[in-house]
């Protein structure tokens, strides 16, 4: 994978679309990867952007059981799971 800079694409954008050609691309600004480029088939974005969007709700998912773990939540109960959603519903009728 190769790193290409916000400020490459603008001076350099040949150089950058021939790297394409042979790598997906991150994109950086100030030296901070911020984005992905990855060339694609006509015939196979949309399966492109779904495989995408599943990595993306994959990653979001083990955040959130990583911090279900550091927090101690992820050992509760159906019952004590029952019990918070209860109360949650009770604060947001009161608010």
């Amino acid at each position: 994978m190769r790193f290409v800079s916000i400020r490459d694409i603008r001076n350099t954008p040949a150089t950058v679309w021939e790297a394409l050609g042979t790598d997906d691309l991150v994109l950086t600004s100030n030296g901070d990867p911020v984005a992905l480029i990855v060339r694609v088939e006509k015939d196979s974005l949309d399966e492109t952007v779904s495989m995408l969007r599943r990595a993306r709700a994959q990653q979001a998912l083990a955040a959130i059981r990583a911090g279900a773990r550091r927090e101690g939540t992820s050992a509760l109960t159906s019952a004590e799971i029952d019990a918070e959603i209860s109360a949650a519903r009770a604060e947001r009728k009161h608010a």
